[in-house]
């Protein structure tokens, strides 16, 4: 009888040391304000500015990154790179939107 409690107790420690793991952890780290979702788009979006400023010729997507990266990191801004790279691509598409409304037609010049 003690050899099935021992082996029951050693299955189902790790068990649920998994499921805190990969269940509850990240669950209990997402849980993040209003307050705070809008600061970390804030600064993604002024380190793409930056970044598209700074590297501003053409096939420098990964410098553009990693310079954004530096930058939420420096700030102390800690999301996992899906996040990330979701945040990124939506301050990009933002930016691109509001050139194209400020730059007129190539057309339209001639």
């Amino acid at each position: 009888m003690n050899i099935n409690i021992d082996i029951m107790v050693k299955v189902i420690i790790p068990i649920l040391g998994a499921i805190i793991t990969y269940l509850i952890v990240p669950f209990i780290r997402q849980k993040t304000t209003k307050e705070q979702r809008e600061n970390i788009y804030f600064w993604v979006r002024v380190a793409v500015q930056a970044a598209e400023m700074i590297f501003n010729e053409k096939g420098k997507g990964k410098d553009k990154k990693q310079y954004v990266i530096d930058f939420l990191t420096s700030k102390g801004i800690n999301i996992t790179m899906q996040e990330l790279d979701l945040l990124i691509e939506a301050a990009v598409k933002e930016l691109n939107l509001i050139q194209e409304q400020l730059l007129p037609p190539n057309d339209a010049l001639v």
